[in-house]
Protein backbone atom coordinates (compact mmCIF):
# COMPACT_ATOMS: atom_id res chain seq x y z
CA UNK A 1 0.00 0.00 0.00
CA UNK A 2 1.71 3.03 -1.00
CA UNK A 3 2.30 6.08 1.91
CA UNK A 4 0.61 9.07 1.35
CA UNK A 5 2.74 12.07 2.10
CA UNK A 6 2.14 15.23 1.23
CA UNK A 7 4.83 17.97 -1.13
CA UNK A 8 5.65 21.22 0.42
CA UNK A 9 3.85 22.67 -2.65
CA UNK A 10 0.45 20.72 -1.79
CA UNK A 11 0.71 21.44 1.80
CA UNK A 12 1.27 25.19 0.68
CA UNK A 13 -2.41 24.90 -1.97
CA UNK A 14 -3.79 23.40 1.50
CA UNK A 15 -3.05 25.81 4.04
CA UNK A 16 -3.90 28.48 1.58
CA UNK A 17 -7.52 26.75 0.97
CA UNK A 18 -8.25 26.59 4.58
CA UNK A 19 -6.84 30.04 5.12
CA UNK A 20 -9.52 31.30 2.54
CA UNK A 21 -12.33 29.18 3.57
CA UNK A 22 -12.18 30.18 7.44
CA UNK A 23 -12.03 33.70 6.19
CA UNK A 24 -15.63 33.57 4.25
CA UNK A 25 -17.30 31.23 7.15
CA UNK A 26 -15.93 34.01 9.64
CA UNK A 27 -17.41 36.63 6.69
CA UNK A 28 -21.11 34.44 6.81
CA UNK A 29 -21.04 34.44 10.22
CA UNK A 30 -20.76 38.19 11.05
CA UNK A 31 -23.19 38.71 8.46
CA UNK A 32 -25.55 36.17 9.66
CA UNK A 33 -25.75 34.85 6.22
CA UNK A 34 -27.44 31.60 5.06
CA UNK A 35 -26.26 27.89 7.18
CA UNK A 36 -25.77 25.82 4.07
CA UNK A 37 -22.60 28.33 3.16
CA UNK A 38 -21.42 27.91 7.02
CA UNK A 39 -21.03 24.61 6.52
CA UNK A 40 -19.59 24.07 3.39
CA UNK A 41 -16.92 26.61 4.37
CA UNK A 42 -16.43 25.36 8.21
CA UNK A 43 -15.82 21.74 6.41
CA UNK A 44 -13.87 22.97 3.83
CA UNK A 45 -11.64 24.28 6.34
CA UNK A 46 -11.86 21.76 8.99
CA UNK A 47 -10.72 19.09 6.51
CA UNK A 48 -8.19 21.17 4.89
CA UNK A 49 -6.20 21.60 8.29
CA UNK A 50 -6.64 17.95 9.76
CA UNK A 51 -5.04 16.31 6.37
CA UNK A 52 -2.46 19.06 7.16
CA UNK A 53 -2.30 17.98 10.96
CA UNK A 54 -2.31 13.93 9.85
CA UNK A 55 -0.09 13.74 6.99
CA UNK A 56 3.00 13.64 7.29
CA UNK A 57 5.26 16.01 4.43
CA UNK A 58 8.51 14.64 2.06
CA UNK A 59 11.61 15.10 2.87
CA UNK A 60 12.33 18.02 0.18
Amino acid sequence: MPELTLTPASATVLFVIACLAGYRYRSVWKAEGPRWQLWVFGLVAGAALLVLGLTPLTGG
